[in-house]
């Protein structure tokens, strides 16, 4: 919109009809510190590996490692990437505090097919000099990636678009998350409660309400993320998207009796190439289950 260099009109006066600071004009923002992108990896790869650490655990670990740093500025970094341990505590998802909050459906349900219960998750995903975001929708009796997106913040713009892609692929009757505050918007829930979805949220305290997400993210990364040394977003993108299919369509799944999550989700011997992976998905039939959410 802005037009540096222009012939007639200066960057103050387009500044000043676009309603913009001329100060922001000249603004870049700076690249994180390396020093803390290198303990955002090692916090990353502690909780992969050790999902019930909790900030005071994390802590230890790093200063036995020789890193002076405090509980403090780990629970800052936790919290800017979106994490928390799952062991029982007051704060294993933070919610907006205006935000409603859904009962957990599944304590004594058993997905019994599939579109049957999807849940939804956040998880850092690391790049040389910064690092992602990634928001996935994983059917839980199948095991199969609905939808996914990389976002550079934690806006919940990204998380929107994963659960636009994932209705285009199918409905499901249950509908599962944590409580964090992506997942209790009001731009979330108003998809969710349009399709007529019951939706359901992880109980504060609870580690294995959302446990088949969390198994995902970790099997993603040491098979994948780990692995690799993503240069640029659109490196991470790309390598992700390979990813994606092969764990959907390729690769066998001990849960499913070493069958693929695609073979499982369509219903078919080798799986299928429609839904998210192509783009091709057909939508589903409007779920007519009725929403009921708690104060």
């Amino acid at each position: 919109m802005v037009e540096p260099g222009h012939p007639e009109l200066p960057l103050g006066v387009q500044a000043g009809l676009l309603g913009l600071s001329r100060s922001s004009l000249y603004y870049h923002p700076r690249p994180p510190a390396p020093q803390e992108v290198a303990l955002k990896h090692r916090i990353d790869a502690l909780y992969t590996a050790h999902p019930y650490y909790g900030s005071r655990r994390i802590t230890v670990v790093l200063r036995s490692e020789g890193q002076m740093v405090n509980r403090k500025a780990v629970q800052r970094h936790m919290q800017e990437m979106g994490i928390a341990g799952l062991a029982p505590g007051p704060h294993t998802s933070r919610r907006h505090p205006a935000h409603p909050v859904y009962p957990y459906l599944l304590r004594s349900i058993t997905a019994a097919q599939p579109n049957h219960v999807w849940g939804i998750d956040i998880t850092y995903v690391r790049l040389q000099g910064s690092w992602l975001y990634l928001v996935a929708v994983l059917d839980w009796y199948a095991r199969y990636v609905v939808a996914w997106e990389l976002d550079q913040s934690l806006e919940l713009g990204f998380v929107l678009e994963a659960v636009e892609q994932a209705l285009a692929v199918g409905c499901p009757t249950i509908w599962n998350s944590d409580q964090g505050s992506h997942f209790t918007s009001p731009q979330y829930l108003a998809r969710l409660e349009a399709r007529g979805i019951q939706i359901s949220m992880d109980g504060k305290g609870r580690a294995l309400d959302n446990v088949f997400v969390e198994r995902l993210w970790r099997t993603v990364k040491y098979e994948e993320v780990y692995l690799q040394s993503y240069a640029t977003p659109r490196e991470a993108r790309q390598r992700l998207a390979r990813y994606f299919h092969f764990y959907n369509h390729e690769r066998p799944h001990q849960a499913l009796g070493y069958r693929t999550p695609a073979a499982v989700y369509f219903g078919t011997p080798a799986g299928a190439t429609a839904g998210y992976d192509s783009g091709k998905g057909e939508e589903s039939t409007v779920c007519v289950f009725p929403t009921t959410s708690v104060s």
